[in-house]
């Protein structure tokens, strides 16, 4: 599931002309599963996403330097052939490119992440 882009465009003038400056990305809310590419332009990805207990990702190996910020609920992560870490909110964890990641919620609070992938990945 992707979320789609929420620009809002602030009026600045009485005879009705817009000045894009800032542009506003809504991101759900809640505790369904979500994974969405709230902004995936030439600079940055930056992902919001939501899971539930027994939920997360793939295996996979990390395209791109990879911030992640856990926002609510416990991160349990294994990188590379490390064994797993669990990292509670307000934890942010940088993983270089090219680790093996196995993102996961083993717990029954709703785990919600921040990612951000810099620079962008190429493909």
């Amino acid at each position: 599931m992707f979320a789609k882009h929420n620009v809002k465009i602030i009026p600045t003038d009485k005879k009705g002309g817009f000045n894009m400056i800032e542009k506003v990305f809504l991101m759900s809310k809640g505790n369904e599963k979500a994974v969405e590419k709230v902004i995936f332009d030439e600079n940055i990805h930056y992902l919001h996403m939501v899971f539930n207990k027994g939920e997360g990702l793939p295996e996979h190996f990390s395209n791109s330097n990879v911030y992640m910020t856990v926002v609510r609920g416990t991160l349990s992560i294994g990188l590379n052939d490390q064994e797993i870490h669990e990292y509670s909110n307000s934890t942010l964890l940088k993983i270089p490119v090219n680790t093996k990641m196995n993102v996961k919620n083993i717990h029954d609070d709703t785990l919600e992440l921040i990612v951000v992938k810099s620079p962008a990945p190429e493909k």
